[in-house]
C-alpha cells in the first residue's frame, strides 16, 4: 500500500497520487509490493535497496547515508490481536524531495499521523517530522510496557490460585516481549546518539536542518528512550525473578505430592501385608479362634493408624 500526504498551509493533509507528488510530501509504504517499490524508486530516483531494507523483520536499527539520501531504521513496538508484543523495523528515508516511511505491516505509530492529528506535525519539515516519529516510538514502548505489567499482575494473581500451563505460557510470552523491547530500545538509543553526533554534517548537506529546538527535542527523545530502556530492563529482571520463584513453588508442590503419595502407599501396604501373612496355608495365631478374623482386622487397623500418626508427625501429610 502506498499513501502520499502533504501538509498544507492550513495544517490539513492533502492526499496525492504518485504522478502528482510534490516536494515536501510524505510517502507512506506499508507492506509494499514489488511494483510499488519500483514506482517509488523511479519517481524519487532512489535505490530500491533503501526501500527493501526495512521490510526485513530481522533488520537492526541503524543509519545509512548514500547518494545524498539518508536511511534511518528504528524498531517500533507492535501488538497483535492476542495481546502479544513484538518489535518491527521501520525505515525513515530522507531525500531532498520528501520523507518516505517503510514498514512491513500497519503499526500504531505511523497510523497516529493522520488527518485528525495533522496540526501536530508538518511533512514539509523533515527534521521535526522525524523527531515526532522517534518521540512517539519511545512513548509507545512505555505505553505497551504498562499493558505488559498489567497482564503480568493478572497472571501472577492467577498463578497464586492455581498453577496451570496456560498462565505459565502467558508469562513466558511476556518475558519474551520484554527481551525484544530491551534489544530494540538499546539499538534505537545508539541510533539516536549517532544522529545527535551527526547534527552538523546532516545540516551542512541540507538534507536535514537542526536548530536549537530540534536539538533539544532530539535530546528529549534520547532521554525518553533511555527511560524506557531502563524500565523495560527493570521489569524484565522482576519477571525473571518471578519465573524463578514460581518454578521453585512448582517444584516444592511436586515434592509435597510425592511425599504424600509415598506415605499413603506405605500405610496402605500394612493391611495388605498382614492379610498376606494370614492367607498362608500354615499354622498361624488365631487360626483356631472363632474371632480370628476380627483380631486380624483389629491389628491391621492399629498398625495402620499408628503408621498414619507417625507420618503425620513427620510432616508427610
Amino acid at each position: 500500500m502506498i499513501e502520499i500526504l502533504k501538509t498544507q498551509d492550513d495544517k490539513s493533509l492533502k492526499h496525492l497520487t504518485l504522478n502528482d507528488a510534490e516536494s515536501g510530501s510524505w510517502f507512506n509504504l506499508v507492506n509494499p509490493t514489488y511494483e510499488e517499490i519500483q514506482k517509488v524508486s523511479i519517481i524519487l530516483d532512489l535505490d530500491e535497496t533503501f526501500l527493501r531494507n526495512s521490510l526485513d523483520a530481522d533488520e537492526l536499527s541503524r543509519t545509512e547515508f548514500e547518494d545524498g539520501n539518508l536511511l534511518v531504521i528504528t524498531n517500533v513496538p507492535i501488538v497483535d490481536d492476542e495481546k502479544n508484543f513484538d518489535t518491527l523495523p521501520l525505515g525513515i528515508i530522507f531525500t531532498h524531495e520528501g520523507v518516505i516511511t517503510v514498514c512491513s505491516r500497519e503499526n500504531k505509530i505511523i497510523s497516529s499521523f493522520n488527518s485528525d492529528t495533522s496540526k501536530f506535525f508538518d511533512t514539509r519539515d523533515k527534521t521535526q517530522f522525524m523527531l515526532n516519529i522517534l518521540f512517539r516510538t519511545a512513548k509507545y514502548y512505555l505505553r505497551y510496557l504498562k499493558i505488559i505489567n498489567k497482564q503480568t499482575e493478572e497472571i501472577e494473581d492467577s498463578l497464586r490460585k492455581t498453577t496451570n500451563n496456560k498462565a505459565l505460557f502467558k508469562l513466558i510470552e511476556a518475558q519474551k516481549s520484554l527481551v525484544y523491547f530491551t534489544t530494540a530500545l538499546k539499538d534505537n538509543r545508539i541510533v539516536l546518539e549517532k544522529i545527535l553526533k551527526s547534527v552538523n554534517s546532516l545540516s551542512s548537506n541540507g538534507l536535514l536542518r537542526f536548530d536549537e529546538d530540534d536539538i533539544d527535542m532530539l535530546e528529549d527523545v534520547i532521554i525518553e528512550t533511555k527511560q524506557a530502556e531502563e524500565m523495560v530492563e527493570m521489569h524484565r529482571t522482576i519477571l525473571e525473578s518471578m519465573m524463578d520463584g514460581f518454578a521453585s513453588i512448582i517444584n516444592n508442590n511436586v515434592n509435597q505430592v510425592m511425599k504424600f503419595l509415598a506415605a499413603v502407599t506405605i500405610i496402605l501396604s500394612i493391611p495388605t501385608m498382614l492379610a498376606s501373612f494370614w492367607g498362608m496355608n500354615v499354622e498361624l495365631p488365631f487360626s483356631n479362634s472363632a474371632y480370628g478374623f476380627s483380631y486380624v482386622i483389629f491389628v491391621s487397623i492399629i498398625c495402620t493408624v499408628g503408621a498414619a500418626v507417625f507420618f503425620g508427625k513427620k510432616g508427610m501429610f
